[in-house]
């Protein structure tokens, strides 16, 4: 059973740590993740309203 669970980042954060939580959490570079915001934001879609709610709901890291 896999025990992996999601957190927002303290030690790679540029704002709250959410994208370098999401990398770590998937395992990619934090900087594709943030790209992949930015361009969901700039496009209409719902980069800011997601990163703000995962803001407040994920946890930051023990």
């Amino acid at each position: 059973m896999n025990n992996k669970r999601l957190y927002r980042s303290q030690r790679n954060q540029q704002i709250a740590g959410v994208c370098s939580g999401v990398a770590q959490y998937f395992g990619v570079d934090p900087t594709v993740v943030r790209l992949a915001f930015v361009l969901f934001a700039l496009m209409g879609g719902p980069g800011l309203v997601l990163y703000l709610i995962m803001w407040v709901v994920v946890p930051l890291e023990p």
